[in-house]
């Protein structure tokens, strides 16, 4: 018995990971690419003030480019996890790895501003939505009991890169102006091609097997297939969907730091490489925040949809803090806040998308990530253009500030909606996300593991 029992572990642990070996490759290929997606996108707010001179535009019409760039990321992930459940993961990552680097390529020739929404915007969104989520799945699907700390590690990038790129894209744009500096983040971008060809396919569990043939049956129609891919059966979930509410939420306000703090800092009398150095300072405190968030996470001591409740609350009040504290021309409160919301916003970064598997199991993660993603884009597209109309109406970026962290408090109030949210354990999973009759002992052994180090107050998920 115990060594049928040991023999059923180790399958489950080779369907999930054995966290570590070449999960930790998968973690360094995808800190790699998510600095050239997520930790560049972030960097875009350089080149704000530059467009806004040389088209002559409102800062509206501005902040369009990357609003459409975050929106075509996440409207396009549903794509990216489909095309990775029906074919080659490693593929898909390098095609977004090319669409990307040619965005930017062909943004460096753009003579007005409908090109760069369609280079910049749509062309390089698309590919970063065939990079990003493939990448977090196949991540997560190597590790389990340190699942949310090699996360944090991972998006790491994010908060490096920002740290570096700030003042790097500073410095390219003075010396090669905004033409040549975008043709160089165009080869950058590039990059991600060799981080995808080291992707390698897990072994498929029995589960996963035994689903298969539905979806592929003679019988089955082509939309019934595309259904199957994008786990549409989601949108029918509560859970799932008062999860989605909330991250969307937060998601208007997230990213508008990112994109309008250089020009805020640089409004309110600061240097451009001291506006530089101010996002700077929120991406190095972003990287802390990220390890420490994954690390604190996986001890288990709060229940993981808890700890992100406290960082999104703790994330929105500092952005609102974000033009208090320039008020009276301090560059030091400035940028005490800022290093406290890099890391309250980092932090949460690690703990959104492990949430996931604990609401929707994992054999169903890839779909659950792409429908996040594109649920959220229509968050993404309003959040900067909001932002930028507050600042044209006021003519500071203070109202811009304040509603956006707004967001991130209403987000996570939508959080306490969750059922068994006020709860100290977490409920069990939903039947249907369970795999049917002889699948179910490999489905419970899953689970055994996820919360084999978790002790009854607090685990890991909703």
């Amino acid at each position: 018995m115990t060594k049928s029992r040991s023999t059923a572990e180790s399958s489950s642990d080779e369907a999930q990971g054995p966290d570590g070996g070449w999960g930790w490759v998968m973690v360094a290929a995808m800190f790699v690419s998510t600095s050239l997606v997520f930790g560049l996108m972030r960097s875009l707010g350089i080149f704000f003030v530059e467009f806004v001179h040389y088209f002559d535009q409102s800062a509206q019409a501005i902040s369009w480019i990357s609003s459409t760039g975050l929106a075509a990321q996440q409207f396009f992930s549903p794509l990216g996890a489909a095309l990775s459940n029906a074919y080659d993961t490693r593929v898909v990552v390098m095609t977004g790895g090319l669409l990307a680097g040619l965005g930017f390529i062909m943004a460096s020739q753009a003579t007005c501003l409908l090109h760069l929404y369609l280079t910049m915007g749509v062309l390089s969104g698309l590919g970063w939505a065939l990079v990003f989520t493939p990448m977090v799945a196949t991540v997560m699907a190597h590790f389990t009991r340190r699942r949310t700390l090699a996360l944090g590690v991972a998006l790491s990038s994010i908060g490096l890169s920002s740290f570096a790129f700030n003042p790097l894209f500073q410095l390219l744009v003075e010396r090669y102006t905004w033409r040549g500096a975008l043709l160089i983040l165009g080869g950058l971008s590039l990059n991600i091609l060799p981080c995808g060809a080291l992707i390698r396919p897990l072994p498929r569990s029995k589960a996963t097997r035994n689903t298969e043939p539905q979806s592929k049956a003679p019988l089955a129609s082509w939309p019934s297939r595309i259904a199957s891919y994008l786990e549409l059966s989601l949108l029918f979930e509560r859970p799932y969907v008062t999860y989605t509410l909330a991250v969307t939420l937060l998601n208007v306000g997230y990213f508008v730091p990112y994109f309008h703090l250089v020009a805020h800092s640089r409004q309110v009398g600061f240097s451009e490489y001291q506006a530089a150095f101010v996002m700077s300072a929120a991406g190095a405190s972003d990287i802390l925040g990220r390890v420490a968030s994954g690390w604190f996470s996986d001890l288990h001591l709060m229940r993981l949809i808890h700890v992100l409740s406290m960082w999104t609350m703790l994330a929105g009040v500092f952005i609102m803090l974000l033009p208090l504290s320039s008020l009276a021309g301090s560059y030091s409160a400035l940028m005490s806040v800022s290093l406290l919301y890099g890391f309250s916003a980092g932090a949460l970064t690690s703990v959104v998308f492990a949430v996931i598997p604990a609401i929707v199991g994992v054999q169903r993660m890839m779909g659950a990530l792409g429908l996040l993603q594109l649920i959220e884009s229509f968050a993404g597209l309003l959040g900067t253009p909001l932002s930028g109309f507050l600042r044209d109406v006021t003519g500071n970026y203070t109202a811009s500030f304040m509603v956006a962290g707004g967001f991130l408090v209403l987000g996570t109030l939508t959080m306490a909606t969750l059922p068994n949210y006020f709860s100290c354990t977490d409920p069990p999973l939903p039947q249907r996300c369970l795999p049917r009759s002889d699948d179910r002992k490999d489905s419970s052994l899953e689970m055994e593991e996820m919360n084999s180090a978790t002790p009854r107050t607090g685990a890991p998920g909703v």
